[in-house]
């Protein structure tokens, strides 16, 4: 038996041809998002927002989720050896002459009130055996007990002995591609010198780095405030109260900008109330 291709009819290819592509796009990788972040970071500046010491705009890989939870292996190094061959520090055994004797983490910023964070405030205090040594730091993200995605990574600064005046702020925004969910955070340790591992902490070593709750600030989205007019009756009365709520929302939008504490945002307060609604309770309305 013998099928006589030259008489499909041209419906039978159109579908031939979306089904084909329906195959290809199916099979295909999701595109994925790019992590960006901004961190600010110093010794002495302000803790939980992005001001002072030395700020910049990061972009890092897709956030990895699924895999071993290895220890990552720096693609970058700083200095090099004697000889010009590049040491993996990765590879090393961290020593005993730098240790942190604490490590402090603040989170901020859920506008949306949901119980997940898009700003980490993490405070290193390093001591070393010596009078004074030049570090830097990187710090990593683990998303739900997943791989280490590097997030930051410190300029050089000078550690003092012992002294508790060295302590170094490292403030950083999620800006975008870090999925809702807890997270731990790895912070290693190098020797600017050489660019030797001397020393790492992580959520087995401090409950301050383990569990925490995360996401970026394109997922943090505030809730919205749906406003309904009665038209029944009132007249005028009814536009009034739609002004004195734009107002209201207005002035809550302004706080929010400028938050809580400034003085900027000092506003003189009087209130209203609404009776309209039968049989509703009255509403005070700041403006």
């Amino acid at each position: 038996m013998s099928y006589q291709t030259d008489r499909i009819g041209p419906h039978w290819l159109l579908l031939i041809v979306l089904l084909s592509t329906f195959v290809t796009v199916s099979h295909a990788q999701p595109e994925l998002e790019t992590r960006l972040s901004t961190t600010a970071q110093g010794k002495h500046i302000q803790r939980g927002r992005i001001a002072g010491g030395s700020i910049s705009h990061d972009e890092y890989k897709a956030l990895i989720t699924v895999g071993a939870r290895e220890k990552p292996v720096r693609t970058k190094v700083r200095q090099k050896l004697s000889g010009g061959e590049v040491q993996n520090p990765a590879t090393q055994t961290p020593n005993t002459e730098f240790w942190f004797y604490a490590v402090d983490v603040e989170l901020f910023s859920d506008f949306d009130h949901d119980g997940y964070f898009y700003g980490i405030d993490v405070l290193l205090d390093v001591d070393t055996v010596y009078a004074a040594a030049d570090v830097y730091a990187v710090l990593y993200l683990s998303y739900e007990y997943g791989p280490w995605n590097e997030y930051a990574m410190t300029e050089d600064f000078t550690i003092f002995g012992a002294s508790s005046d060295d302590e170094y702020i490292i403030v950083t925004e999620l800006i975008s591609g870090y999925e809702t969910g807890s997270y731990d955070l790895l912070i290693d340790l190098y020797d600017t010198f050489d660019g030797i591992l001397v020393a790492t902490i992580g959520p087995e070593d401090s409950s301050e780095l383990s569990l925490l709750p995360l996401e970026d600030a394109n997922r943090d989205a505030a809730a919205e405030i749906s406003i309904v007019v009665n038209s029944g009756g009132g007249g005028s009365a009814g536009w009034l109260l739609l002004l004195v709520l734009a107002a209201s929302c207005g002035r809550a939008r302004y706080r929010r900008l400028c938050g809580p504490d400034s003085a900027d945002c000092s506003l003189p307060a009087s209130s209203a109330h609404d009776f309209s609604s039968p049989g509703g309770e009255a509403v005070e309305i700041h403006i």
